[in-house]
């Protein structure tokens, strides 16, 4: 289906002083940490500013600023049924080897990490998300719902970090099989409950699944007596499980990006290309917001799908030339072009939109080096104006 903006945003916007304050006042220190009454209150009054802000700005999609999380992926597994926060494990030795966001906690002094691990049968009975949307939409009018997105974490977020055979307990599932298409069923129900409330845009952020393209996360797997392709295609089955049965009218988008830690830190680099064919021609979202940089991959982009370039950055408090990101957006269109045997006018029109590269803070403590609120809203605008000026 179309994707239902020209000018986007990736949904997690940098907290106000006042949220985090709260937020450290609490002593929060687990992505999975219950909201307190009075992070609840500080949350509903951000939430309140930021939605106000957006309409005043015209920014769309309007999102709450992924304020209600720690970080991105915090409010989905921990609520399912048979799912159990874990506390404290070794990165040495409860997770992948070579796993590359590993890399990075071990250079700032990590040494262990929270996860959630299945120990029995999973199943959703209460919405993890609803709550959420509920909170948002309360704040606009009904017209203006479908001008929301909600973004969630991806099926495979905890199975792909943590040791082999360790997402759920041996007695519970033989097989990742099993175990992910309990999962998936617990996103299709959230799917349709979300969209029974009025949501029609919800974007799943997946990260890690661009560590496939590095030769560090590939030997890793390897070593830990894994064939990285097989465990791609796997990951590949499993989001498209999700998918099925999804209303028609409602849009699911993927976004993939190189890591986005506090500090403008990457967690990895390398092109797209080593996995482009597979993941636009064989899974089954309709659009991929992708942080924008070797153009080539996109020349896999089948007819029918949608790309949302991240050619604004996020990491940077610089704000880009707008010559120049009408350059790189017709660069791109060029690419897509001659991959499908159409014309940049028929890619232009039919199957892009331009976006900043990723979100401005994935987690509560976000926030590249120099980044503000005044030019996170500024590069927002700079969004609006380059989609202006290429599509009117």
């Amino acid at each position: 289906m179309a994707h239902p903006f020209r000018a986007e945003h990736i949904g997690s916007l940098l907290r106000p002083a006042e949220l985090l304050a709260a937020r450290s006042a609490a002593g929060v220190t687990s992505s999975y940490s219950q909201m307190t009454e009075d992070i609840h209150k500080a949350t509903d009054q951000a939430i309140a500013g930021v939605v106000a802000k957006q309409l005043e700005l015209g920014v769309r999609p309007i999102t709450s600023g992924e304020y209600e999380r720690d970080k991105f992926y915090s409010g989905f597994f921990e609520k399912l049924k048979g799912m159990e926060v874990i506390k404290d494990i070794p990165i040495s030795k409860g997770y992948r080897t070579n796993f590359p966001t590993l890399r990075t906690l071990k250079a700032l002094g990590i040494m262990t990490r929270d996860s959630v691990v299945a120990v029995d049968r999973i199943s959703r009975s209460d919405s993890p998300y609803l709550s959420e949307w509920k909170a948002l939409r309360s704040r606009l009018p009904r017209e203006l719902w479908k001008d929301c997105k909600l973004t969630m974490p991806p099926i495979t977020h905890s199975h792909m970090q943590m040791a082999t055979g360790t997402a759920y307990r041996p007695n519970i599932y033989s097989s990742d099989q099993e175990y992910f298409k309990d999962l998936a069923d617990a996103y299709v129900a959230e799917f349709r409950a979300l969209y029974d409330e009025g949501l029609r845009s919800i974007q799943i952020d997946d990260p890690c699944l661009l560590f496939f393209v590095t030769d560090e996360f590939r030997s890793g797997c390897v070593a830990d007596g894994i064939d990285p392709d097989e465990l791609l295609d796997e990951y590949i089955w499993a989001h498209n499980q999700c998918l099925f049965g999804k209303p028609a009218d409602l849009h699911v988008g993927l976004h993939l990006c190189r890591g986005n830690m506090a500090g403008s830190t990457h967690i990895m680099s390398g092109s797209y290309e080593r996995i482009a064919k597979k993941i636009f021609s064989e899974l089954a979202y309709d659009t991929y917001y992708l942080e924008a940089g070797d153009f080539q991959p996109l020349r896999h982009l089948p007819i029918g799908k949608n790309v949302i370039l991240g050619v604004i950055s996020t990491k940077s408090p610089d704000l880009e030339s707008l010559d120049e990101l009408v350059a790189r957006v017709h660069s791109a269109a060029q690419v897509i072009a001659l991959g499908q045997e159409r014309s940049v006018a028929e890619v232009i029109e039919s199957s892009l939109g331009v976006s900043p590269q990723c979100g401005f803070a994935s987690m509560s403590s976000g926030g590249a080096n120099g980044m503000t609120m005044d030019i996170m809203w500024a590069k927002l605008l700079l969004v609006q104006r380059l989609a202006k000026r290429i599509w009117g």
